[in-house]
């Protein structure tokens, strides 16, 4: 059986910064799985349906950026070496959705949101906090965004136009994936948030839709 490798603070910090090169820098993320759009056909939308569709993947490629933060910060302060792996498994399966929206939204002809930077470091610093209280309050926040998460690609899937077949397949399987974390974030012992902090969650989830829908 091999020991855990043990890396110094330096190390870490690298390793840190390096994911969030490849989370933030365009196309720097590479998928393990090719995009569920490549089978799809193509369609003609309008320039109206163009703008929106590109704004709602734009909506999605922010919070895989914060998932991808999140799990990186949670993984730095998660006491358990299984808990941390666990976390950077599933950073990992994120950046087959990162990937996945970004090259749908420049077939859209846009691109993704000015504000990634401000809230990946946001998002890490959460995970990071989450972490460092535990590792049950740490899967329970990955069960509980992962939830507000799939309400947004719901809401989505009814906006997309029927005949976008590319985005709705993306979509849909980044919809099968993220409740997948969810459910074994809750099986591995994560505490289920009361209410009030879901509630709080949504709240502050809203902002990020706004904004980056545009910006």
């Amino acid at each position: 059986m091999s020991a855990e490798r043990h890396y110094s603070p330096v190390d870490r910090f690298l390793l840190q910064a390096d994911a969030a090169m490849r989370t933030l820098l365009p196309f720097a993320g590479h998928p393990a799985r090719p995009s569920p759009a490549i089978v799809q056909p193509d369609a003609e939308l309008s320039e109206e349906d163009a703008r929106h569709v590109a704004g709602l993947m734009r909506v999605n490629h922010t919070g895989e950026v914060c998932a991808q933060a999140l799990y990186q910060g949670q993984a730095l302060t998660a006491k358990l070496p299984n808990i941390r792996k666990a976390m950077e498994d599933a950073a990992d399966e994120e950046v087959d959705h990162l990937a996945w929206c970004e090259q749908r939204i420049r077939e859209l002809g846009s691109r993704p949101s000015l504000l990634n930077p401000l809230f990946y470091g946001m998002s890490f610093g959460v995970g990071a906090v989450a972490g460092l209280i535990s590792d049950r309050v740490s899967l329970g926040f990955v069960a509980a965004t992962e939830d507000q998460v799939c309400k947004h690609l719901d809401e989505h899937l009814a906006e997309i136009p029927a005949e976008d077949q590319k985005s709705r397949a993306i979509l849909e399987q980044m919809r099968s994936d993220e409740q997948h974390h969810a459910n074994s974030a809750l099986d591995a012992g994560g505490l289920r948030f009361p209410a009030p902090v879901k509630l709080g969650m949504t709240l502050l989830s809203k902002v990020m839709t706004k904004t980056t829908y545009r910006i």
